[in-house]
């Protein structure tokens, strides 16, 4: 039975990549990326030896059973008792499955239009069913038969839940209004107004006293539904809220938004406890387990995650949906959680043995800046999370988890001597942490707005710092005392750099220009324009003899510092750059864009030398070790990479013409088979050989040759050539190519001899 399950698993995983819609040759790419140790996987690898593998810690989680269904999955429960789920879906069907075989019990047929929540009684003996054709219909299990039509509401329904009790229905619309109906009779008892958009989500409190609703209008409302008053209206959410869950002692509320966030609420006052995030996604569902220790969440992001109610740690991350995840559920006992999605299937997941996810060490929110340490051995980062950590390079253990700042923080800088770490907030303020031990040494009060670049000068003596109060400040690094206010740029400032020799400084900004100015006097020496967007970041190569940034227009720019000339003009990405750093001996430059990239540049010439892919979102900090050996890059993926750079060759652009392709037994080398029948051979070292494209395709790189699919969970934290260390909160993978074969001469992976 188990290997039986596992190949429908597998079938319904490959069915839905996008290998299946590939030739042949790439078919066989689907099997590298399933569970690594399943009986599946032990017997392909004895007759196709030439085929990639992928190595990580974790694979792809395997549901308990999958349940194909035939139309786009909106809704799912778990019966009391834990042997039924019911789903609701696109097709306009409710249906009743087995739990641990997946078999259709009954098809509830009376809907018009998508149903859009389902939920059994306390008893399981009725189902209770809501649909974009604005009913709410009540449902006989055993029989299937329907017992009652509600009507009322103006437009479609969208939430449905049952009363502990049994006796009262509530469900939310996008007529925006709750109401609450009689069980028994159908007749309407409650209508509650006062959401201003959509109603997305209703659940009742343990007790049965109280209503929670979501709505589009970003607010989540707590009700009282003896007297139909409104208790509470909590804000905080950014984007519309898409689900709501009481606790089981009804002291927390939950919920889940478009802004990527889940949010654990004090019911009784109102105040914000948790703010989770690491979805990639808008989360559309959430649920409590039993005793309230877990929450578990769907996202369009196609995974399912379980966290600590106390803590907000993220415990578990489920992969295997190929499409949007709609709605999640716990089993009574809290083992098992049931999935809908828009890949027209509902998972049931065994979540006692899934593996714990890995890099909890990691931030959970954008990583917004990233530092090396002058000796190279430690690396600093900030985020979104208000953490700043300190990490060993080598071997990625975390140092310091720094806290402090009351909100994002975007810059991080080392002082010259390594001893301390500089730090600037979205809360307005510069600190200033003494890297042994992570105490705050100073806090920096001046600026009216968030802080966007801090450094220090090559001596150590002094601080400067760039906010979006459009000013640029200078303070002394050992006191914390303000020193200077450089006034001029008429629109925020993004990044600040000091000259090696201390004396000048120079300042980029949303105005669209460079400033130059002198460290003592305040004075303006120069104002450098040619940027045809924001400036986004600036420095000062080592020699101080010129200035390198980068822009909105999505070039990087070198200029002459003592005449404000123009340089060069560096095209190649195709989003925002958000930073530029200059290696320790000038001769290269390095950008992050909004195009998930890092570019590393000739200097002088201006030729790219490589691009370097692997972040799975926007690139927003990048920086030279002090050898310059080692480049650090951060992004909004949550995510710091280190990549090694140990010489610079040009990039080789691969023949389109490529039939077929093998790599060496080491993965150094690489031979080339071509439509003109001739070999071409070439040495893999110090080259970006391949990357991973948005939609999971390896490609060769400077070519459209596809080499392999890779799923969603793997492309997060998967290694890229010349990708040394990744520290993220998702489980990373490795790609072996040694000894495998591509192209059309695909059959020769295949070796049927094998005993």
């Amino acid at each position: 039975m188990k290997n039986i399950n596992e190949t429908a698993n597998f079938a319904a995983y490959f069915i839905a990549s996008p290998a299946a819609l590939s030739t042949p040759h790439l078919y066989i790419s689907a099997l590298a990326t399933w569970l690594h140790d399943s009986n599946l996987t032990q017997r392909w690898k004895k007759f196709f030896p030439s085929i990639p593998s992928i190595v990580g810690k974790e694979r792809l989680a395997m549901s308990q059973v999958n349940i194909l269904q035939t139309s786009e999955v909106e809704s799912v429960a778990l019966s009391p008792d834990g042997k039924c789920i019911v789903s609701g879906s696109w097709d306009k069907f409710v249906r009743v499955l087995d739990a641990s075989s997946g078999a259709q019990l009954k098809e509830l047929n009376g809907h018009i239009y998508v149903v859009t929540s389902v939920a059994f009684s306390p008893d399981g003996k009725c189902i209770v069913s809501g649909s974009y054709d604005q009913s709410v219909r009540v449902w006989d299990t055993s029989t299937g038969a329907q017992l009652q039509q509600l009507s009322g509401h103006t437009s479609w329904v969208t939430s449905v839940a049952i009363s502990p009790d049994g006796k009262y229905i509530v469900s939310g619309s996008y007529d925006q209004s709750v109401r609450v109906w009689d069980t028994s009779t159908g007749a309407q008892l409650q209508q509650l107004n006062g959401h201003t958009s959509w109603v997305t989500s209703v659940a009742f409190s343990l007790d049965g006293k109280c209503i929670v609703s979501g709505s589009h209008d970003m607010s989540v409302r707590v009700w009282n539904i003896s007297i139909g008053a409104q208790l509470l209206s909590l804000y905080g959410h950014t984007q519309a809220v898409t689900s709501v869950a009481f606790s089981p002692n009804g002291k927390c509320t939950v919920s889940c938004s478009h802004d990527k966030s889940v949010r654990v609420w004090n019911t009784s006052t109102g105040a914000q406890l948790l703010e989770l995030y690491g979805h990639n996604g808008a989360v559309t569902s959430v649920a409590l387990s039993l005793d309230g220790k877990c929450i578990v969440s769907g996202s369009y992001d196609q995974s399912v995650r379980v966290w600590d109610t106390s803590t907000g740690v993220q415990l578990l991350e489920l992969n295997g949906h190929t499409h949007c995840v709609t709605s999640v559920a716990f089993s009574p006992d809290g083992k098992y959680i049931v999935s809908g999605s828009y890949d027209k299937s509902v998972r049931m997941w065994n979540a006692s043995t899934s593996a714990q996810l890995s890099g909890s060490d990691a931030h959970i929110g954008q990583v917004k800046s990233v530092a090396f340490s002058p000796d190279g051995k430690y690396l600093a980062s900030g985020s979104d999370d208000k953490y700043i950590r300190l990490w060993n390079v080598s071997n990625s253990a975390q140092l310091h988890k720094i806290d402090g700042h009351t909100d994002s923080v975007i810059c991080v800088t080392f002082s010259p001597d390594g001893k301390c770490i500089a730090s600037g907030s979205e809360d307005k303020s510069v600190r200033v942490w003494d890297v042994s031990n992570g105490v705050q040494l100073w806090k920096l009060n001046g600026h009216t707005n968030w802080i966007t670049s801090v450094v220090f000068s090559q001596d150590g003596k002094y601080i400067v710092s760039g906010s979006r109060d459009n000013s640029v400040r200078v303070w002394d690094a050992s006191s914390g005392a303000p020193l200077q206010v450089l006034n001029g740029h008429t629109h925020w400032v993004t990044s600040v750099g000091f000259s090696p020799d201390g004396k000048c400084i120079v300042s980029g900004s949303w105005d669209n220009s460079i400033r130059v100015w002198d460290a003592f006097s305040a004075a303006l020496l120069q104002q450098l324009n040619g940027h045809t967007h924001w400036v986004t970041s600036v420095a000062f190569s080592s020699d101080g003899k010129c200035i390198v940034s980068g822009s909105h227009d999505r070039s990087v720019r070198v200029w002459n510092a003592s005449s404000g000339t123009q340089l060069q003009q560096l095209n190649g990405h195709t989003g925002w750059v958000n930073s530029v750093a200059v290696s320790p001996d000038g001769n290269y430059i390095v950008s992050g864009s909004n195009d998930k990239s890092v570019m590393v540049w000739d200097a002088s010439s201006g030729a790219q030398l490589q691009q370097l892919n692997g972040h799975i979102d926007w690139v927003t900090s990048v920086a030279f070790s002090p050898v310059g050996n080692y480049i650090a890059s951060g992004s909004y993926d949550n995510s710091l990479r280190v990549w090694s750079i140990l010489t610079y060759p040009k990039l080789q652009h691969l023949n389109q013409n490529i039939k077929s392709i093998a790599f060496s037994s080491e993965g150094k080398y690489i031979v080339s088979g071509l439509r003109n029948d001739s070999i071409n051979f070439q040495d893999a070292k110090g080259y970006t050989v391949w990357k991973c494209m948005d939609n999971g395709w390896i490609v060769l790189h400077g070519t459209t040759q596809q080499l392999m699919w890779v799923p969603t969970f793997a492309q997060k934290a998967l290694y890229h050539p010349l990708n040394i260390l990744i520290i993220s909160p998702y489980p990373s993978y490795y790609l072996n190519l040694s000894s495998c074969t591509f192209g059309e001469k695909w059959a020769q992976c295949y070796n049927p001899h094998v005993i």
